[in-house]
């Protein structure tokens, strides 16, 4: 048994963060429990290494839904970070931060210090923005935010394409407006992927007041009567327990803090009961709210060279790109093939954008796990803020097994609509005259045109586009799991601090947000000292 005034669980994005920010006073003991590898993968650094990733269960947990009833009973797929820096060792680095309508939203739900106003330092904090210093945007910060090194003319085309329907330009989704269409902005330094752990860990591993444990899997939260006193975790076969003096931290994620909460006996009672596991708190709020963006893929084939496949001048390309990448850090490896998107409105009325687009210079059919041995590109157009609601829950007392993940999608009608909407919208920025010198056939949507067939299509091939949130939200109602401060409510020496806290699904990419929250909840965490 090993003792520390701070034990945080989880070593992703926010995991990271308060490692790194904890750790700045000396006076701190912290340890940091990952259940995956270090982050030495070379396709965790390279940008384009992503696509080896999120497809299998190489640094991924790899999770599956059951099945759901809105997608004709398929399961999804819940890709998530089983590596130092959790999802944002594998996700496409764009950096998004919602709309600030969404914190101004949480914070009129009873969450005070939570608006826009009071987040955005937070934001500017953490970020070096290559592009310097504004209102907006802060520099010096770890996390680095940059423009894509190797632009891909088949991306820009998407813009174009976009400019051609009416839709407005935007240089910047985290400036003053966020509608529009454009070039996102990646955490990324010098060509290559800055996760959170490149960012706010790779500068400080030596620190004497820092134990960073990889391949520990937190099993259990040791309790005495209504306070945590440490972890219990599984590393390389042999069971451990360390001690937290001050705080035990939950920074596991939407899906796996919930889960190590209801094995420590801390949730809905009953439900507990039902797995054999004793009550230590009834708390019914943890595991509710699941909230995640739905997404539907609109795929072409092409036969331009700008456009990435599986055929063999694509290889000759990638083999390429790679000693390019090794000699310069430029080039094809350092896409993140999602380079260009935006927000937009379904209808003119609306008072903010509900649908996200990601334009993708290559082919992706299922998550990308459905190889296509042709070129091609695509546009995915998810909802910003679907009105459904699911749930995490146990699948078993035992754990190693995953959680029993339910998104519930498409379970309100208003959501089916709103994907249908944004389904038409962006079929027509694809079929505009920008994009006519590198479209080919529709790969799946050609012959659908009425709405029965599109919400056939919905039903046959949408899925998650990787931002599940809510589930030990922030709030004062009933079914809140923390406060304003990110204290688990009736429990002692414990906060959580992730994106589980969310109250709602925010308006965009959700790991700029994680990492804001954990910032905040660093700079919290040493006031109350």
């Amino acid at each position: 048994m090993t003792s520390f005034d701070y034990v945080i669980v989880g070593g992703g994005s926010a995991g990271c963060v308060l490692a790194r920010r904890l750790s700045d006073n000396p006076g701190n003991r912290v340890c940091l429990l990952e259940a995956g590898a270090d982050d030495t993968s070379p396709f965790v650094h390279a940008p384009l290494g992503l696509a080896a990733t999120v497809s299998g269960n190489y640094l991924n947990w790899a999770f599956k839904t059951v099945p759901q009833a809105g997608l004709n009973g398929r399961r999804g797929y819940q890709p998530r970070g089983k590596v130092l820096g959790g999802s944002s060792s594998i996700n496409a680095m764009i950096y998004t931060r919602g709309h600030p309508w969404d914190y101004d939203h949480w914070a009129a739900l009873g969450n005070p210090g939570w608006s826009f106003a009071d987040v955005l330092p937070y934001f500017k904090m953490s970020q070096n923005q290559e592009r310097g210093g504004d209102e907006f945007h802060g520099t010096g910060g770890p996390l680095n935010v940059a423009d894509l090194r190797s632009p891909n003319p088949l991306a820009q085309a998407f813009v174009d394409a976009a400019a051609e329907m009416q839709l407005p330009r935007n240089d910047d989704f985290n400036g003053m407006e966020q509608e529009g269409v454009g070039r996102y902005q990646v955490t990324q330094i010098n060509g290559e992927r800055c996760s959170a752990a490149r960012a706010y860990l790779s500068p400080v591993r030596s620190r004497d007041n820092l134990s960073i444990l990889t391949g520990a899997q937190a099993t259990m939260l040791i309790l005495e009567g209504k306070r945590v006193l440490g972890v219990r975790y599984r590393q390389s076969g042999a069971e451990h327990e360390v001690h937290a003096g001050r705080e035990v931290i939950l920074s596991a994620g939407a899906l796996q803090t919930p889960q190590l909460l209801l094995l420590s006996g801390i949730g809905p009672g009953a439900a507990l009961q039902a797995k054999g596991i004793d009550v230590a708190h009834d708390l019914p709020g943890v595991g509710r709210n699941l909230q995640d963006h739905i997404d539907i893929v609109i795929p072409y084939l092409s036969d331009s060279r700008h456009a990435m496949g599986l055929t063999i001048g694509g290889v000759a390309q990638a083999i390429k790109g790679i000693f390019e990448w090794r000699r310069q850090r430029t080039g094809l490896i350092t896409s993140n093939t999602t380079e260009t998107g935006g927000f937009v409105k379904s209808r003119p009325d609306l008072a903010i954008p509900d649908l996200q687009l990601h334009f993708s210079i290559a082919i992706v059919d299922d998550h990308g796990r459905k190889r296509h041995f042709q070129r091609g590109y695509c546009a995915h157009v998810c909802l910003l803020r679907p009105k459904s609601r699911g749930s995490v829950s146990l699948s078993g007392k035992n754990p190693a097994a995953a959680p029993r993940i339910d998104p519930n999608f498409l379970a309100e009608d208003e959501d089916l609509q709103g994907l249908v909407d944004g389904f038409k919208l962006t079929r027509r920025i694809l079929e505009a005259p920008a994009l006519s010198p590198y479209r080919g056939k529709q790969l799946f949507t050609a012959d659908i045109q009425t709405d029965e067939q599109i919400i056939a299509d919905i039903r046959n091939r949408a899925d998650t586009i990787y931002h599940p949130v809510g589930t030990a939200k922030m709030g004062r109602d009933d079914m809140a799991v923390v406060n304003p401060e990110l204290k688990v409510r009736g429990i002692d020496g414990l906060r959580v601090v992730d994106a589980s806290i969310m109250p709602t699904l925010i308006g965009g990419n959700t790991n700029a947000p994680t990492i804001m929250i954990a910032e905040k909840a660093a700079e919290m965490i040493a006031q109350a000292r």
